[in-house]
């Protein structure tokens, strides 16, 4: 069943249209699958969005939220500490990699990454380095809806009506393999983007580039997955040249890749600062988390006896209910062996998305622990983005009225289920959605 709602403006809306696109109303969930007013069962492709990495319906979490709100709902961080947010903080920080000890707790992705940066800007205001302020990111790069985080995203079309900093702020070529000439082997792919971060270093000035952030995976970029060895190389450039390495981890944190956090047990990085929210609850209630490395703070410490304070933070930073929520999350994500279940079912999930291949319009798919992308183009020699955009949007609706959630991104078909999924749910999957590209590409 779908509803025209007429007041709730979402998020990317077209603002002239309020009122006028019906959307699909949810009504229940269990597991990997949510049901609409209607009554159909949908099993949830992207997993909420990107976030519900322990499955709907867990009662362990319910629980633990309905039980912290009767014993406290709220607490000032300014001025006051509870036990669950403290317990938290320090569970995160035995997880984490390396020394990133220190978590600041905020609302979100966009307000961890918002966060980072200006953590950034601080630590080099206290180094008295007030001119190292630039940052640089990536094309095809999300990392937040935050006027500063927004300004590091490198989805162009998405900023054409939107006020950005320019100045600052600097987008790399997308590492995207798919993309490299034909006769340019990956090896020499993988040079080309590491000198591309570093080149720019060396343009604006290494003494005035504060930070390079990027996402392992770029998730709402398409899923793109860089070349082996891609983001070592690129660490080691920016310790070479003292900028600090901020990795987005958003969506690759808790799970999504087969471990807690992917930054050096997948890619052989510890970065100073590491942003995450999305599964850090799975979904249940807001909150993200920015890691600092202690050798940031150790730093800041050295270069003066006066006091330092990072002014910044939310109303609900650390809120109570919100880390009642994510310790039970993490819990479950221990109990059940989720991370051992990720990275058993990741070989299956990519060797089922590969299949896809012999689909004429397919022309890429890229798979990393469970969370994938599938791109369709139409006529590969003559791009048409709009074009294939339309086109996945018809494939969204056929895979819908078949029992599969899909989102669409751009000319990709994303796909990050609950990490709860099981082997004949990936058959059921990616059968549901080779059937509805196949439909809508038979139907043009």
């Amino acid at each position: 069943m779908t509803t025209a709602d007429q007041n709730f403006l979402r998020p990317w809306q077209d603002v002239t249209s309020i009122g006028e696109f019906d959307w699909t109303s949810l009504a229940n969930s269990e597991g990997v699958f949510v049901q609409d007013t209607a009554g159909n069962e949908l099993l949830d492709g992207p997993g909420g969005m990107w976030c519900v990495n322990v499955g709907y319906g867990r009662e362990e979490i319910i629980e633990a939220v309905a039980r912290q709100m009767r014993d406290l709902s709220y607490f000032s961080p300014w001025s006051m500490a509870a036990p669950v947010t403290t317990k938290l903080s320090e569970k995160l920080a035995d997880l984490a990699p390396g020394d990133l000890n220190n978590v600041f707790f905020t609302t979100g992705g966009s307000t961890a990454v918002d966060s980072a940066l200006r953590f950034a800007f601080f630590y080099n205001n206290c180094l008295g380095r007030p001119e190292k302020k630039h940052i640089i990111s990536r094309v095809n790069a999300y990392h937040g809806s935050t006027y500063l985080s927004s300004s590091c995203s490198g989805k162009m079309r998405e900023k054409a009506n939107m006020d950005m900093i320019a100045d600052t702020i600097h987008l790399l070529p997308c590492p995207k393999p798919k993309d490299k000439p034909a006769d340019l082997s990956m090896d020499a792919f993988c040079d080309e983007k590491v000198s591309d971060l570093e080149n720019k270093i060396l343009e604006i000035g290494a003494d005035k580039v504060a930070a390079f952030i990027a996402e392992p995976i770029m998730a709402s970029g398409g899923v793109i997955v860089p070349p082996d060895g891609y983001h070592k190389r690129c660490h080691e450039v920016c310790r070479k040249h003292d900028v600090l390495f901020i990795a987005d981890e958003v969506v690759t944190a808790f799970g999504r890749l087969g471990h807690f956090f992917a930054s050096e047990d997948v890619f052989d990085v510890v970065p100073d600062m590491i942003t995450t929210a999305k599964g850090l609850t799975s979904g249940y209630v807001p909150m993200g988390a920015l890691f600092i490395s202690d050798r940031l703070v150790e730093e800041i410490k050295s270069a003066s006896n006066e006091a330092r304070n990072f002014v910044s933070g939310f109303t609900y930073s650390g809120h109570p209910v919100a880390a009642a929520a994510a310790l039970a999350n993490i819990e479950i994500i221990e109990r059940d062996r989720l991370l051992e279940n990720v990275q058993q079912l990741a070989p299956d999930f990519e060797a089922s998305l590969q299949s896809l291949n012999d689909i004429p319009c397919v022309t890429d798919i890229r798979v990393k622990g469970l969370m994938a992308g599938v791109e369709c183009e139409l006529d590969e020699d003559h791009p048409d983005e709009m074009r294939d955009v339309e086109f996945l949007y018809k494939v969204d609706e056929i895979c819908q009225q078949n029992g599969l959630l899909v989102r669409p991104v751009y000319n990709s078909c994303v796909m990050s289920p609950p990490l709860t999924i099981s082997r004949s749910q990936i058959d059921d999957l990616v059968g549901i959605l080779r059937g509805g590209i196949e439909t809508a590409y038979n139907n043009l």
